[in-house]
């Protein structure tokens, strides 16, 4: 159903909402709405153009809103009409959140209803808008930035018969790894990531123990009243794979101290908007279920990093201070207001070892569809290795391994034409 169109420039948008079946494989009981933004070039709104349906990072994330500065997006849409997918739970489509969570029930009940807000079910969701906008079931193209990536391996698996062709950026999951595999390759790749920033920026090796310590010593407020502590500050190391907001850290931290004692009321908003959870829970909620196939997660980027004491922080110490990255730990559902009435339903989740299969190898291995996928060696987020290891399991898969980007290479438009010339073989 469409339910608003407008223009804007460079931008013709049709706003269509669909009510779906929260759990897909009974296809009866309770529904939600699910929003997808139809975006085309105002000068080809009349053409038969085909279609590419836009899988964003996540989990948890909405898609990209149209603008300009979007390299992909104004250069697909100079072949492609657009959908761009508010994944279940996420921007227009019906959220979840501390707000709206909570009425589900107790937290094994909502445990219950966030297990089907997968890649599977988004998948689902996908062929319900594309059996709804493709004129004769046509098939359409799909790119799928990181955790889009692996939701693209799932639709190759259960649904490939509706593509044309498959882009990934950035986001080949290890379709065999545990969460113990990710999160123990993960920890070395912040580790690496650290040293590199402390390496171009040496002054702020004092400047980030500095904030540490003080956090250490006596509590400081944020301006929403959260505390913010030690492990919380650490977690803005989620920017550090990011060659956008990378050299933004050290420009935050150089002003962080208004004088020696006293940190910046910029610096604590800006830590606080880094490193909130408000406009994506379900990152939070999620994150780990997105690698648990028949197993539970058991809260795993907290037990591996036992593993790794350097990411642990003596107060007083001379060592640098090593901030963390793509990791979701239990005590964030103790210190984010946003994130403590979710506790319960966080737990439950952690510990679900009933989680069914998000990929199907065999299907994958006798794939027809033609891929592409950016693999960007010095990832942050998503191991080169199981990337790897996942593109020569999947039969065609044309892999293009860089390191002139990193993980939001596809901010460049040159990164989008490059995944299509490899789908369709012309170099």
């Amino acid at each position: 159903m469409i339910v608003s169109e407008y223009q804007f420039p460079g931008f013709r948008c049709k706003d269509h909402v669909l009510s779906v079946p929260l759990d897909h494989a009974s296809g009866g009981g309770e529904h939600i709405e699910v929003f997808g933004r139809e975006v085309v070039r105002p000068d080809k709104d009349g053409e038969d153009l085909p279609w590419l349906l836009f899988l964003q990072g996540g989990p948890g994330d909405k898609a990209d809103r149209p603008s300009v500065t979007h390299g992909w997006l104004p250069r697909a849409l100079e072949q492609f009409r657009v959908l761009l997918l508010d994944d279940r739970g996420t921007g227009r489509s019906t959220p979840l959140n501390r707000q709206t969570l909570p009425a589900h029930g107790s937290p094994a009940d909502q445990a219950e209803h966030l297990s089907h807000f997968r890649a599977d079910s988004i998948v689902a969701d996908a062929e319900t808008f594309r059996r709804h906008l493709v004129p004769d079931d046509g098939k359409w193209s799909i790119l799928g930035q990181s955790y889009g990536g692996f939701c693209a391996l799932t639709y190759l698996s259960f649904a490939p018969d509706g593509l044309r062709e498959v882009l990934v950026a950035g986001g080949l999951p290890g379709i065999c790894a545990t969460a113990d595999d990710v999160y123990r390759a993960a920890y070395p790749r912040v580790r690496a990531k650290n040293a590199k920033f402390f390496e171009r920026y040496p002054d702020d090796v004092g400047s980030v123990r500095r904030i540490a310590d003080l956090l250490a010593a006596e509590e400081v407020a944020l301006p929403d009243g959260d505390r913010l502590t030690v492990e919380r500050f650490q977690t803005i190391g989620l920017e550090l794979g990011m060659a956008a907001r990378f050299d933004s850290l050290h420009f935050l931290f150089e002003e962080a101290f208004v004088n020696t004692c006293t940190l910046s009321d910029h610096f604590l908003r800006s830590v606080g908007g880094l490193t909130s959870f408000a406009s994506n829970p379900l990152f939070a909620l999620m994150h780990e279920s997105i690698y648990g196939q028949g197993a539970a997660t058991r809260w795993a980027a907290q037990r591996i990093r036992a593993e790794f004491p350097e990411f642990d922080v003596v107060p007083g110490a001379k060592d640098p201070v090593l901030l963390t990255g793509e990791m979701i730990y239990p005590w964030q559902f103790a210190q984010h207001r946003e994130l403590v009435p979710l506790a319960g339903a966080a737990d439950q989740l952690a510990h679900r070892a009933d989680w069914p299969p998000l990929y199907n190898p065999d299907r994958l291995a006798a794939n027809t569809v033609p891929v592409a996928a950016a693999v960007y060696h010095d990832d942050m987020y998503v191991d080169r290795r199981f990337s790897l290891d996942t593109a020569s399991r999947v039969r065609g898969l044309r892999p293009w391994i860089t390191n002139e980007h990193e993980h939001d290479g596809l901010r460049m438009s040159a990164v989008f034409d490059r995944l299509v010339r490899l789908a369709r073989e012309v170099e």
